[in-house]
């Protein structure tokens, strides 16, 4: 079972954890947005490119059979 502790000392353990992580400067946070938006465009233009060929693929092969 969990032990019960003071609010007041959970908070300051809560402080204490959160001093101690190391934050990412401005310039990293911008270089991994940055990065980020890059990726999502750069999937974004493969799954629009795999779209279109599956598509122009199977219209190929709807358009043989019937």
């Amino acid at each position: 079972m969990a032990s019960k502790s003071n609010p007041i000392t959970f908070l300051r353990q809560v402080r204490t954890e959160t001093s101690k992580v190391t934050w990412p400067s401005r310039r990293e946070t911008m270089i991994s947005t940055v990065m980020v938006l890059v990726m999502v465009i750069i999937s974004a233009l493969f799954f629009f490119a795999a779209d279109q060929l599956i598509s122009l693929a199977l219209s190929w092969v709807l358009g043989v059979a019937s």
